[in-house]
């Protein structure tokens, strides 16, 4: 049982098809194939507006060339203190902008609060060019602590940006579980709720490597393309990459296994709620669950073959995650061990 990234998950049967079916015959290299225009067009219907497109393979890549084209190198990134950007992407932000630097802003369930961050905005404002200059604020969505944002939580962070003439920027690896538990449209939950540009990722969600740059703002976009080259993550062979998009946005097949993934963690919760007397201190509102765990129970647990992270962010805090792939049969019996080894703590 094997619950410590939806990154474990193997590609969906459908994306290495495609994949197979890309391969027939030859095609132009770097981006001008067939495919590519067609995957391109794709992910502009789906966020019901004309954007910029830029088909990465990490979620790295993805994030650090968004900022660097939203942040000159002399800017600062505002983002949770928590987020992947800052804490799980070694200084490929400050790599790829030049320099720029990133700001912790800490808040509950992964989310700065946006007192905390008007406070900071305005202390590096007032050291002004001593400081940083404050360029872009950066959020998750799905967050850190698994908590999805709302277009009215979105919107709170556009009036910042908009009243210290900053950009605002999503780190969308996990876009699609946010789209499905939020109730949100694609759209709705980006442009309209006045995001610049986001990191959308299908890797997570049945892809072998699936991201994307996307830009609404065609002034920000312009350099992306040869910032995209310089930095190595310009694909010779993208007809493998857009196939994949294609595979997962044909019959919202994207959408399918993201309802399925956050299913799974609501099962999971819902059934550690009934079962144990487990503290889940954040709400589940994706595919990530985040228990707090005595370390006997922990120990226990992968002993028996159960595969996690611990999650030092709060005491005995763990952190399981469901995929497409994850069963029902597998988190019935997690919960069924929990519960057992629970009894004898």
């Amino acid at each position: 049982m094997n619950f410590s990234s939806d990154n474990v998950a193997g590609a969906h049967e459908a994306v290495l098809r495609a994949v197979v079916t890309a391969n027939a015959n030859p095609v132009a290299a770097y981006g001008d194939d067939a495919l590519s225009a067609e995957a391109d067009k794709a992910l502009q219907n789906l966020f019901e507006k004309e954007c910029a497109v830029f088909f990465v393979t990490t979620g790295t890549a993805a994030n650090a060339l968004a900022l660097s084209a939203f942040c000159p190198p002399w800017g600062a990134v505002y983002c949770h203190v928590d987020a992947h950007i800052l804490n799980d992407e070694n200084t490929a932000v400050e790599l790829f902008s030049g320099g720029a630097r990133l700001v912790g802003i800490a808040g509950h369930a992964g989310k700065p609060d946006p007192v905390s961050l008007q406070e900071a905005i305005e202390s590096a404002i007032s050291h002004g060019v001593h400081s940083a200059q404050p360029a872009v604020i950066s959020l998750s969505n799905v967050t850190e602590a698994g908590t999805v944002y709302t277009p009215e939580e979105l919107s709170v962070y556009r009036r910042i940006a908009d009243h210290y003439d900053m950009k605002l920027h999503v780190d969308g690896a996990r876009f699609a579980n946010a789209v499905v538990a939020s109730g949100a449209s694609p759209a709705e939950l980006s442009w309209q709720a006045g995001v610049d540009g986001l990191s959308f990722g299908l890797t997570k969600n049945g892809g072998i490597a699936t991201e994307a740059v996307v830009v609404f703002d065609p002034d920000l976009a312009q350099h992306i393309a040869y910032q995209r080259k310089r930095a190595g993550h310009l694909w010779s062979k993208q007809r493998f990459i857009a196939a994949q998009w294609l595979a997962l946005l044909s019959n919202e097949l994207w959408r399918e296994n993201a309802v399925h993934a956050n299913a799974m963690a609501n099962r999971l919760a819902q059934g550690l709620a009934s079962r144990c007397a487990i503290d889940m201190p954040w709400p589940v509102e994706a595919n990530e669950v985040f228990p707090v765990l005595p370390e006997p129970l922990r120990n226990d647990l992968r002993n028996e073959g159960v595969a996690f992270y611990d999650w030092p962010v709060l005491p005995n805090m763990a952190r399981f995650v469901t995929h497409f792939g994850t069963t029902p049969g597998e988190v019935d019996e997690l919960i069924e061990l929990i519960a057992k080894r629970s009894m004898s703590i």
